[in-house]
């Protein structure tokens, strides 16, 4: 393969696990909100490390869910954080 079909591949996995991650959040408020069975938080933050923190730290601004919770309030930052500071390092690699 060449870069430019696997930057085109990380880029739509990238888009792809931040929608579902948007949502995920926003389902696990709307079943917060009717007392039905949640989303595990470790399923929550595992998908903001397997690429999905923007949707995660979205979800949070427009659901306003999981603010007041420390390990997202600072977690999904520093995940995100991470996240590009690992993209600005292969980069310039």
């Amino acid at each position: 393969m060449n870069d430019i079909s696997l930057l085109h591949i990380a880029l739509i996995y990238l888009a792809v696990i931040n929608v579902v991650t948007f949502f995920m959040y926003g389902i696990d408020k709307w079943k917060a909100k009717k007392s039905k069975w949640r989303i595990r938080e470790t399923a929550l933050l595992g998908l903001a490390v397997l690429g999905g923190s923007i949707g995660a730290w979205l979800g949070m601004k427009v659901w306003h869910h999981k603010t007041l919770h420390k390990k997202f309030r600072y977690g999904v930052p520093f995940i995100l954080i991470a996240q590009m500071a690992l993209v600005v390092w292969l980069y310039n690699k």
